[in-house]
């Protein structure tokens, strides 16, 4: 595949970095005070990257259109702003991965729902915004993924074809998004995978067990 790729593009949570912990921690700050215990992290960690509204979802059994959803989520994301990198990281099997592509001569990049009052600060903070060739957040573009125009902006910044890019994720609409966008689609199945479907259900163009399989893929390992 080597040939055949140009851009390499990631999510962020869950693909990229484990921000799981953070997230967890604003919901159970939100439930703290809302007089709730808190939740096992393990609990919340499978909806981490639906962000607020996976987390609102799980913590309380609120889901958008409901009428206590949109005081909520802007108490969350108050919350989740003022502890984004307490304990986020890049996963540690993906750094060695990062520094291949980038050996190898291969650019890549962000795409992520995430808005970029978060995206940021999170990315500059963990050394990836100054080496990423693009970073796309939620409100980068008037859609945000499934809708393949975040790709299509992130390939177009990079002066790359959706034809010679990939895209690498851990949720579904990241599958949805990638192929709708004309890319190669990856599904990271290391991440959050959310719930019920299973990640072979997606229709990836392949599944990564971890990290270092896309350079096997590449035909970079």
């Amino acid at each position: 595949m080597r040939g055949e790729v140009d851009l390499v593009l990631f999510d962020l949570d869950g693909t990229l970095i484990d921000s799981a912990p953070d997230l967890a921690g604003a919901a159970n700050d939100l439930r703290e005070r809302h007089g709730l215990p808190p939740l096992p992290e393990a609990q919340l960690r499978p909806m981490a990257g639906a962000g607020a509204r996976g987390m609102i979802g799980v913590a309380f059994g609120v889901v958008p259109g409901d009428e206590r959803y949109e005081d909520l989520r802007d108490t969350f994301l108050g919350l989740y702003e003022s502890r984004m990198l307490r304990n986020t990281l890049v996963f540690a099997e993906v750094e060695p991965v990062l520094g291949a592509l980038e050996e190898a001569g291969l650019r890549w990049g962000v795409v992520t729902n995430k808005a970029m009052r978060f995206t940021a600060p999170i990315t500059t903070a963990l050394g990836l915004h100054g080496r990423a060739a693009v970073v796309i957040g939620g409100d980068s573009t008037p859609h945000a993924k499934p809708h393949p125009e975040p790709l299509r902006e992130a390939a177009r910044r990079s002066g790359v074809p959706t034809s010679r890019s990939v895209y690498i994720g851990d949720d579904r609409r990241d599958i949805l998004a990638g192929s709708a966008a004309g890319m190669a689609t990856a599904a990271a199945a290391w991440g959050y995978l959310g719930t019920g479907e299973t990640v072979e259900a997606w229709g990836a163009t392949i599944v990564l067990e971890r990290p270092a399989d896309l350079l096997n893929w590449l035909g970079l390992a």
